[in-house]
């Protein structure tokens, strides 16, 4: 498992102000900041032209010339984006929230500044340490998790394929499992044929790599059941319906949906809540060779359903629909999955609003709500079933795929489903897991997206 970058957060000793200080302001606070500050520091900010807009900020010099203040200029309905350009924009040292500023939600600022301090130095020598801020140790208590959870999903994703196949993705399972004192299950390579895992094998065979089911389980028996899987396909070439260079170039995070569920599964057993885990992470990688899989092909699933294989770069979901099935066999209280699925997802939120799909509207409703409590929001699609028809076969019970380009999330959604029994709580992230481009807080590279709403809705369900 990558070692996830230290989220730049210590902790504030009550009363005592560390470091410099930090006041937010917007338009509105601007010129009550102003009149607290000595005359010298209003020249300062007048010749260098500051105005309070979101993302500009100012340090402030005393009459020696020494740095005593920093102000920044916020918008107060942004509060994950305030802080998070600061972290290297700011000289290092140590710096503390002022008592007055234009923030309310101190710990979603503050982990705004975590995420902002990220980088993914594994082959590059960073060049230097963000600055740190000293936060409370109620809030400090709160976002650190959630920090180190964002930065192993954006580790795990970052590593190029090579250091990130399919025993390596595993391993990161296994090193979850001997930290929470977790049990792990796991069948590789021809091991899936015997324990009925086909689509799993047949997605995976053709790598030099094997394919794997890792299954780790913790928590008693006596609580309620909750499965969550993750699509961890480590490169995708398409298969040999193969992806064009532009599409093949970043498919080493169509894994992402696997490290989300990872980070979550981290999440719940650090967070000790009171639920019997079970994580699943069908690994593979789809590649080109004489035994790929091949379109046409006829598999018998594990629940028993014959699938043809219409188009081999629609992978994601036949693993998945293996990892589910066997998930949906614990009668669990909760079904979750994350995966990197469909580009049309993409098309239809661009690529920071995840989709989400629910068989359940009290469940969707209470994850979008969470969502939007964190500042991780999502967005709802239709299980639309009248297209469960694109995915007809004239010789299996259905295909994979479909010749129509039309609501490809909501087929390879409704995919899905077909091996979820009626009834049973069910939710699918489609997820992009990527940054295109550096931002605040965001750079270009992996990321967590849905990751804290999912949580958050897990500590709400399983409150004690």
């Amino acid at each position: 498992m990558p070692e996830s970058s230290t989220p730049a957060l210590i902790e504030r000793k009550a009363g005592k102000a560390q470091g410099i200080a930090i006041e937010t302001v917007d338009g509105a606070r601007y010129p009550k900041a102003l009149r607290r500050l000595e005359a010298t520091q209003r020249r300062w900010l007048e010749q260098t032209g500051f105005e309070p807009k979101p993302g500009r900020h100012a340090l402030l010099p005393d009459a020696g010339g020494k740095l005593v203040r920093v102000l920044v200029a916020v918008d107060p309905a942004e509060p994950l984006a305030a802080l998070a350009g600061l972290p290297y924009a700011l000289p290092e040292g140590t710096y503390h929230l002022a008592d007055e500023g234009a923030l309310s939600d101190l710990q979603l600022a503050a982990l705004g500044w975590a995420l902002g301090a990220y980088r993914f130095d594994r082959y590059r020598k960073p060049g230097r340490t963000p600055a740190t801020l000293a936060v409370p140790a109620s809030e400090l208590a709160a976002v650190a998790p959630l920090a180190r959870a964002t930065a192993l999903v954006r580790d795990l994703v970052n590593t190029p394929t090579e250091d990130m196949g399919p025993e390596q993705l595993a391993e990161s399972v296994k090193q979850l499992a001997r930290a929470h004192k977790a049990k792990l299950r796991e069948w590789v390579g021809e091991e899936l044929l015997k324990a009925n895992f086909p689509t799993i094998h047949t997605v995976g065979r053709a790598s030099h790599r094997a394919p794997r089911l890792v299954e780790l389980s913790w928590g008693k028996a006596a609580d309620p059941k909750l499965v969550i899987v993750g699509k961890g396909v480590c490169f995708d070439t398409g298969g040999l319906d193969l992806k064009p260079s532009d599409g093949m170039r970043n498919m080493k995070k169509d894994m992402g949906g696997a490290a989300h569920a990872i980070a979550l599964a981290a999440l719940v057993m650090e967070a000790k809540l009171p639920v019997r885990l079970t994580l699943l992470v069908p690994a593979v990688e789809n590649a080109v060779a004489g035994n790929a899989m091949r379109p046409g092909e006829v598999i018998t699933t594990r629940a028993g359903r014959t699938v043809e294989v219409d188009n081999t770069d629609a992978e994601g979901r036949l693993i998945l629909c293996d990892a589910l099935a066997y998930g949906a066999e614990q009668q669990p209280d909760l079904l979750l999955d994350f995966a990197t699925l469909t580009g049309a997802a993409r098309v239809a939120l661009g690529p920071d609003l995840p989709v989400l799909f629910a068989n359940r509207d009290d469940a969707a409703e209470a994850l979008l709500q969470a969502g939007r409590a964190v500042g991780d929001p999502l967005w709802r699609l239709p299980l639309w079933r009248p297209y469960r028809k694109m995915l007809d076969s004239s010789v299996a019970d259905f295909a994979n795929a479909g010749p129509s380009r039309h609501a490809g999330a909501i087929t390879a959604a409704l995919y899905l489903e077909r091996f979820v029994p009626e009834g049973l709580p069910w939710l699918h992230l489609d997820t992009y897991a990527w940054n295109d481009a550096d931002r605040p807080g965001r750079p270009r590279g992996g990321e967590a997206m849905g990751l804290r709403a999912m949580f958050a809705l897990l500590q709400s369900r399983y409150a004690r």
